[in-house]
C-alpha cells in the first residue's frame, strides 16, 4: 500500500463517521492516527459530545471488534480482564475472558473507578497482552483504548496517576459544537426516538484487517529525518527545563510523538514527516504527561498554556 492509499483510506472513514457524527472532525484524525501509530486516546469533554457514541462509529468503519466498559468505583480488575472461574463439571479452571480481549475497547468515564482497577489496563495497553493467575494471554494486534472522562464532575472520581496518562498516546479535549453543527444533531437526532445505532445512520465498514495492516507497512515506509527527531527531541527536553513545569514528558512520549507524527504525514499523503506534523499533534500528545509547577498553578496557568508556548518559542527546522 502507498501513502496515497493511506489518505484515500483515512478520507472514507471521515466519510463514514461523518454519516453519523456531526462536526469533530480532529477527533476522527487523532484516532486515526492513534490506530496507525498502535496508540490510545483519552478524550475529555462535557456530557452529550457524542464521545461514546464516536467510538462506536470508528469501530464499525474499521471492523473493529467493539467492547465497552462503564467504570464505577465497585469495579474490579477481574471485571476488566476476567478471571479463572471453577467449573464443577469438569473439575478445572476455565478462563472467562474480560471485556479487554477485543480490538476498540471503549473505557467510558475511566475516571470513575480507583487507581486499582485503572492499573488493569497497563500491561493490555502497553504490551497487548494481560496476566491472569501467572499465564499471559495475548490480545489482538490491533487492540486500541478510548478512555473517556467528564472534567466537570469531580466527586466520586480518581484522577488518572501519572503512568497511566503516559500510556495514552493522545489526550483530545473536546469542545461544545458552534451554533450550525448543534442545529444539525437537533435537526437529525432531535425526530427520533431512543439510542443511536450507527448501522441504522448509514455508516459502512470500509476497512478490514488486511487493509490496517497493510496501512501500517506504509506507514512504517515513512521517512523520520534526523532534523525532525532533533525537533521532537528539543519540544519534549523542553518540557523538562522550563521552570513552569514540575515534571516534564518521559522518553515514551518522545518516541510516541514522532511515530504519529509519521502516522499523520502518511495520512496526508506524505512518504516524510515535516515540522507540522509535530507541531499539529504536539498538544495532543504531551498535554497530559506534564505536570505544572506551584507557581505556575497560582498564576492560573494550564498545561495546554504551556505547551503551546514551548512549541511557539522552538524553533523548526527548514
Amino acid at each position: 500500500m502507498t501513502v496515497d492509499e493511506v489518505k484515500a483510506l483515512g478520507a472514507r472513514v471521515r466519510e463514514e463517521v461523518g454519516k453519523a457524527i456531526v462536526g469533530q472532525a480532529e477527533t476522527v484524525d487523532l484516532l486515526l492516527v492513534a490506530l496507525f501509530a498502535r496508540g490510545h486516546v483519552l478524550l475529555e469533554g462535557p456530557p452529550g459530545t457524542a464521545k461514546t457514541f464516536l467510538a462506536q462509529c470508528f469501530a464499525r468503519t474499521l471492523k473493529l471488534g467493539f467492547g465497552r466498559i462503564q467504570f464505577t468505583p465497585d469495579l474490579m480488575p477481574a471485571d476488566i480482564i476476567g478471571a479463572n472461574v471453577f467449573n464443577f463439571q469438569t473439575s478445572a479452571f476455565t478462563l472467562t475472558k474480560g471485556p479487554v480481549f477485543c480490538e476498540l475497547l471503549l473505557a467510558d468515564e475511566i475516571n470513575r473507578t480507583p487507581p486499582k482497577t485503572q492499573a488493569a489496563l497497563l500491561e493490555a495497553m502497553q504490551e497487548r497482552r494481560v496476566t491472569i493467575d501467572g499465564r499471559s494471554h495475548e490480545l489482538s494486534a490491533r487492540f486500541m483504548v478510548v478512555a473517556t472522562q467528564n472534567p466537570l464532575e469531580q466527586q466520586g472520581t480518581y484522577p488518572l496517576p501519572e503512568a497511566q496518562l503516559d500510556r495514552f498516546l493522545f489526550k483530545h479535549v473536546l469542545a461544545y459544537p458552534s451554533r450550525e453543527e448543534e442545529q444539525r444533531i437537533v435537526e437529525t437526532y432531535g425526530v427520533q426516538a431512543g439510542p443511536s445505532d450507527p448501522a441504522e445512520m448509514g455508516v459502512q465498514t470500509v476497512v478490514d484487517a488486511k487493509t490496517i495492516a497493510r496501512a501500517n507497512a506504509a506507514v512504517a515506509q515513512v521517512r523520520l529525518t534526523p532534523e525532525i527527531v532533533n525537533y521532537v527531541l528539543e519540544l519534549v527536553r523542553a518540557t523538562r527545563t522550563t521552570p513552569e513545569l514540575q515534571s516534564g514528558a518521559s522518553p515514551r512520549s518522545a518516541a510516541q510523538l514522532a511515530l504519529a507524527a509519521r502516522a499523520r504525514a502518511a495520512l496526508d499523503g506524505r512518504d516524510y514527516a515535516i515540522p507540522d506534523d509535530v507541531k499539529a499533534l504536539a498538544l495532543p500528545a504531551l498535554q497530559h504527561r506534564v505536570i505544572l509547577s506551584p507557581s505556575a498553578e497560582i498564576e492560573g496557568r494550564r498545561p495546554e498554556q504551556v505547551i503551546e508556548a514551548l512549541v511557539e518559542r522552538a524553533a523548526a527546522p527548514r
